[in-house]
């Protein structure tokens, strides 16, 4: 008797995020390792939400790629806060046959971080994991990266602070936020002068990219 072949609860939404965010086979490649040891370390290490998973494709991978067009000629990113690799892993898989790339994942959990090198080895994905606090890491950051993201990490303020010292040497910022990106916005330009942006984001009509040209503080009363 012939087993019957078990179906891919994800298949389906797999198939959205390529439709919405379209790769290479190579690409689809890297991914699916990526994502099968991220749903193998996410048994025992917390990766993602556990209700993400039936959307993880769409939820995270898709979410991930849609910023890639937004800087097409960038090699050097820097990911703030990586987790468990989005947007910087997915970022690095499908710019891993582009000579000159690199991404730098900061993470300070140090089971995320075991984790990030482990997918940046299985996919062979560009990537340098920096298992550091980012604070740590932007005070002692020198070269010019071309662009600087996170995702779901801090209030857009906080992430504004920590990141100024890459933005201030032309880095562009990526960073997707959900509805209430306006009041973020709003909170955030008390303290700085921001040149942006706001591209839709492919993922959820409410969500938008803030993609940030220049960054300078404000003189702030006391």
């Amino acid at each position: 008797m012939t087993a019957k072949a078990v179906p891919n609860p994800l298949a389906a939404d797999r198939a959205e995020a390529f439709g919405l965010t379209p790769v290479s086979r190579e690409t689809e490649e890297r991914l699916d390792r990526f994502i099968e040891l991220l749903l193998t370390w996410q048994k025992i290490t917390h990766l993602i939400s556990p209700s993400t998973i039936p959307t993880l494709w769409t939820r995270h991978v898709a979410d991930s790629l849609q910023l890639i067009d937004l800087a097409q000629n960038a090699r050097f990113w820097v990911d703030l806060g990586s987790g468990g690799g989005f947007p910087g892993l997915v970022i690095a898989c499908a710019l891993a046959e582009t000579p000159g790339t690199q991404v730098h994942l900061v993470e300070s959990n140090t089971k995320k971080a075991a984790f990030l090198r482990e997918a940046a080895r299985v996919t062979g994905a560009p990537a340098v994991v920096q298992a550091m606090r980012i604070e740590k890491y932007v005070a002692n950051f020198s070269p010019a990266a071309d662009v600087v993201t996170a995702r779901e990490l801090l209030p857009f303020k906080s992430l504004l602070d920590n990141s100024f010292s890459i933005l201030s040497r032309g880095a562009l910022g990526l960073f997707p936020k959900g509805q209430d990106v306006a009041a973020e916005l709003t909170q955030a330009a008390k303290y700085w002068n921001i040149d942006y942006t706001l591209a839709p984001s492919r993922t959820d009509s409410l969500a938008r990219i803030v993609v940030v040209r220049g960054l300078e503080r404000r003189q702030v009363a006391e």
